[in-house]
């Protein structure tokens, strides 16, 4: 019994320390006009916070943009997760890579979220990105790629993303796969059915504990992308990389609104939680 909780204690400590006690200390701050941690003239303001997104003309011109942003990146990010993901892990379950293809598909994983968005600006800046130099160079393209420009961003980010993530996902699916009975799949081959057919009929149905799974990752993963962002630019010039979780950094540390950046994530965050809570209740009844 000790043993175990010796074995918890590392990352019980954190949890506790970095996301419990945290919380518990910004419920106070939900009620009140509290403007920077530094604040000390802090009054009561009740539940003004949790309207002001209903009936604060200023707070919706920020808060519904940066939303609708990310609701874009939500869907693209979670169409990622099957291009890399899922495609990766078929390849490697029916052409049967072997373990260093999937040491290669995870590396990504290893890298930062700030360094992701470096390596993005990089390969995609208008002037001086390395994709963009070849383009030019090989093809004469006069269309260039712009990462700051609003549709760059849209599309870039998710691929960028979604590379780096596709090793995590990829051993989502793969569990799925390799849970099939391979008595129903070799049934398919002998009655005849195509690759799709077994896809569609076979392998999918039987997957979807782990689709589910991927969904809640992914839905949860995607309003919290921060690191990413930054240098894109979304605390400067390029407002597309505004999105939610920099709004709220934003009203935390910048405009002095800190209260109502808490009020803000909560109310965001809370209907994910739900929706999240939903998914694992229908993964285990499908699971089970």
């Amino acid at each position: 019994m000790f043993g175990d909780w010796m074995l918890l204690a590392p990352q019980l400590i954190l949890f506790v320390g970095l996301t419990l006690v945290p919380l518990i200390v910004a419920i106070p701050m939900l009620f009140t006009d509290q403007l920077s941690f530094q604040d000390t003239g802090i009054e009561w303001a009740g539940f003004s916070n949790f309207a002001r997104v209903f009936t604060d003309p200023n707070t919706q011109a920020e808060y519904l943009p940066s939303l609708q942003r990310t609701l874009l990146f939500v869907t693209t990010n979670y169409l990622m997760v099957y291009v890399f993901g899922l495609t990766l892990a078929l390849l490697i379950y029916e052409i049967g890579f072997h373990g260093w293809f999937f040491t290669i598909v995870y590396l990504p994983m290893m890298v930062s979220g700030l360094a992701v968005g470096y390596m993005a600006t990089m390969l995609f800046a208008k002037s001086t990105g390395t994709v963009n130099l070849m383009l030019g160079e090989w093809f004469g393209a006069k269309n260039l790629i712009d990462i700051q420009d609003p549709t760059g961003t849209s599309i870039i980010l998710p691929i960028m993303i979604g590379w780096r993530y596709a090793g995590f996902n990829v051993a989502i699916f793969l569990a799925g796969l390799l849970a099939i009975p391979t008595e129903t799949i070799e049934a398919a081959i002998v009655d005849g059915a195509s690759y799709w057919q077994r896809l569609w009929r076979i392998y999918f149905p039987q997957m979807l504990p782990s689709f589910i799974i991927a969904t809640i990752f992914c839905l949860i993963g995607s309003f919290g992308v921060f690191d990413e962002l930054i240098p894109l630019g979304a605390l400067s010039s390029n407002r597309e990389a505004r999105m939610l979780s920099v709004l709220f950094f934003s009203y935390a540390f910048y405009s002095g609104r800190l209260a109502l950046g808490i009020t803000l994530t909560l109310q965001t965050f809370l209907p994910l939680v739900v929706i999240a809570f939903l998914l694992q209740r229908l993964q285990r009844r499908l699971q089970y």
